[in-house]
């Protein structure tokens, strides 16, 4: 079993990357969709901005469970890639059931206290008056199925790490198609609104999660057993240090939807915006975003069990070729998606449905601010990523706080006071340029060690 994927060390670097990338990529685009379609749905339906703006403060709660999960998932994904290229696997089952045990405990902790502070954390997130209800009547139906989505997250890029990319796909392809058939079908055919677009959501949640559990009877490189969960804090140390770039990075994402919230709901109330506006239309720019994103990402995750695989194994050259071809992936994509941010956004906002003029001059803007330099923000991204799949979980921390938490949230709190609410969106861009500095001046440190050692 430790030699199953070789293959990692010896086959050609395009063709590694068209076999784990493209089914990650998939993966991760189809995840996205259990948000952007409810909010299709939502926002052509009677329930409109509001209805958005509800599903908006709820988003960053589902963030933060995802981060746990991903962190763990992440670090055993980038473990078992790294013990396969040192030769060493004899610990990877026992990495996975901890990790499996750790996010089942988080998850319903999770859930106990989002009952216990149910208003008091939408309230956080930026709900209004006016949203409340709906954000109450969405947020305790997916509330319940936190556990069943966090255990699919954590096992997905296990799955891929494990040699079985598009096994990791079906899993997630199945529950997306679930949502999108049922969505309709319990908004507009039985009228159940908000409650019908997040019931179609945990179902296909759950799906995804059975089919993920039954690939761990057929893995590749490890065999899970009871030992596999008794608990062994060192070695699960060292996986969620492998991890933790990812969950800093999804903690961020819920830092900045924190406090943009906060600053669009202020400075929109002084402007003629109003409050709900403002957060509506930023929950879909950043979901929209999240999309270009999670190519991206699908990209360099896909690249991860080649990269952890041949640094393990001290093959730089392949490492470097790998990572090469990950970031002229990504500059391509981030071109292309700037084009349409930037030439017709007006295309993509009217997805969401069209509520009036200020409405559309706002989402306009946002989207022509606020994602100017997205392919810098997807560089910095895959940066912090390849990072982690090396075993370097000091420098990918650094990428993600760097532009995230060092810079974006200081100016967006900073420039509204200057440049009222347009302010809290100019703060992205300009956090994305010093971001892609530092980012790029510590790959090249790293390379040139590299070639060094």
């Amino acid at each position: 079993m430790e030699t199953e994927n070789k293959y990692l060390g010896e086959e050609k670097i395009s063709k590694l990357l068209l076999k784990f990338s493209i089914p990650c990529i998939l993966s991760l685009l189809i995840s996205s969709l259990y948000n952007i379609v409810d909010q299709i749905f939502i926002g052509n339906s009677e329930l409109g901005y509001l209805g958005n703006a509800a599903t908006t403060v709820v988003f960053p709660i589902t963030i933060i469970a995802v981060a746990f999960a991903w962190c763990f998932g992440d670090g055993t994904a980038a473990f078992l890639s790294l013990s396969q290229g040192r030769k060493d696997t004899k610990n990877v089952h026992k990495a996975v059931g901890n990790s499996i045990v750790i996010t089942i405990i988080i998850s319903i902790l999770f859930v106990i206290l989002g009952f216990c502070f149910e208003e008091n954390i939408l309230r956080l997130f930026g709900a209004s008056d006016t949203s409340i209800d709906l954000a109450k009547d969405y947020f305790i139906i997916i509330l319940s199925a936190i556990p069943v989505y966090m255990l699919a997250n954590v096992l997905s890029p296990i799955i891929r790490a494990d040699g079985s990319p598009r096994f990791a796909m079906a899993s997630t392809l199945s529950g997306a198609i679930i949502n999108i058939i049922l969505d309709p079908v319990f908004i507009f055919g039985l009228k159940w609104g908000i409650k019908g677009a997040a019931w179609a959501t945990i179902i296909g949640q759950i799906v995804s999660c059975i089919i993920a559990l039954i690939y761990l009877t057929k893995t590749k490189t490890f065999k899970i057993s009871i030992d596999s969960f008794k608990m062994n804090f060192s070695l699960f140390g060292n996986v969620t240090k492998l991890g933790i770039s990812t969950f800093i990075t999804q903690m961020s994402i819920v830092i900045i939807s924190l406090v943009c919230n906060i600053m669009l709901a202020k400075f929109g109330a002084m402007s003629k915006y109003g409050a709900d506006i403002p957060i509506a239309v930023i929950g879909i720019a950043m979901k929209v975003f999240t999309i270009v994103i999670n190519i991206v990402v699908g990209i360099v995750l896909g690249a991860q069990p080649i990269l952890g695989y041949n640094y393990g194994a001290r093959k730089f050259d392949r490492v470097k070729e790998t990572f090469k071809n990950v970031i002229i992936s990504t500059i391509i994509v981030g071109l292309i998606a700037t084009f349409f941010f930037e030439v017709c956004p007006q295309v993509i906002i009217r997805l969401f449905g069209t509520e009036s003029e200020l409405y559309m001059e706002f989402a306009i803007n946002t989207f022509r601010i606020f994602l100017m330099f997205v392919t810098f923000t997807c560089m910095i991204k895959v940066i912090s990523i390849f990072f982690q799949a090396v075993g370097e979980p000091t420098k990918a921390a650094i990428v993600s706080l760097s532009r995230d938490i060092v810079c974006f949230v200081p100016l967006v709190i900073f420039l509204p006071n200057l440049l009222g609410i347009n302010g809290a969106l100019w703060a992205a861009p300009i956090a994305d340029t010093i971001g892609i500095i530092l980012s790029c001046t510590l790959v090249a440190v790293f390379f040139k060690k590299m070639n060094i050692s």
